[in-house]
């Protein structure tokens, strides 16, 4: 098992992306704590990973609120004596032209994608520090952490940011022993991306299907999904790579959407 005696905390792990990394590190041999703003959600899931016999507990945690993420990461450091492995996973999307976003939207996107992931970086970080085992902490960016699309100028923003944080945590945490990368996925379908499809088909004039073949599958090179399963993995190879040599670092999971 990969990640034998090692323990992650997955921030939006009630669902979608953040479910499957939960299920693939608990079957690795993680111990693994799901915090979600969902409650019930994470308590779900975390019950799913103990029927399989590893061990896991769900949290509530707002990822935009410093105490809320303070009081979570201790509840997960008490439960697991510590944590190895922050997988900071959260968000949410809107959509809109520039003209048309508020003030208060443009906020909530940043809050939740950029300020989430400070907070609980920040949260985990003395804990890897202090743990002589050092860490990883793996942020959830986009393949919009690299170019841009039409009717998402804070999600394009915030995840271009995740690559900025990364690299500082990188530097940082190397002296400590703390590895820090961003995943780029492209489209995933879970319910974000089901939410968007029709928003952004009415916003552009033309109907679902056509936003999933010309917008979301155009540039890739089978006109496939990226699955949740794929995202698992990298975050698996990411957790478990070996030394700081793979730091700092943004790894693309596309179907050569972009390609670098």
């Amino acid at each position: 098992m990969k990640l034998r005696n090692k323990s992650a905390l997955i921030t939006g792990g009630a669902s979608g992306i953040g479910k499957d990394i939960a299920l693939t590190f608990a079957r690795e041999g993680a111990r693994v704590a799901i915090a979600d703003l969902n409650k019930e959600a994470a308590e779900a899931t975390a019950a799913q990973i103990r029927d399989s016999g590893a061990q896991a507990v769900g949290i509530a945690m707002d990822v935009t609120d410093e105490k809320a993420v303070n009081d979570g990461v201790a509840a997960v450091v008490a439960a697991f004596s510590g944590i190895d492995v922050l997988i900071s996973n959260a968000g949410i999307q809107i959509i809109h032209p520039i003209e048309e976003f508020s003030y208060a939207e443009w906020k909530k996107m940043l809050a939740i994608h950029l300020d989430g992931a400070f907070l609980t970086t920040r949260a985990c970080l003395p804990h890897m520090y202090g743990s002589g085992r050092g860490g990883c902490v793996i942020y959830m960016g986009s393949v919009h952490s690299k170019e841009a699309s039409l009717l998402k100028a804070p999600y394009v923003t915030a995840k271009h940011g995740l690559i900025g944080l990364a690299k500082v945590v990188a530097k940082e945490g190397a002296a400590h022993g703390v590895r820090a990368n961003v995943i780029c996925p492209g489209f995933v379908r879970t319910p974000l991306v089901e939410k968007h499809d029709p928003r952004a088909g009415e916003t552009l004039g033309i109907s679902e299907q056509e936003v999933i073949r010309n917008v979301m599958l155009k540039e890739t090179v089978d006109g496939e999904f990226t699955t949740v399963e794929d995202i698992a993995e990298a975050a698996l190879f990411f957790a478990a790579f070996p030394s700081n040599a793979l730091t700092g670092q943004s790894l693309v999971v596309s179907h050569g959407w972009f390609m670098q």
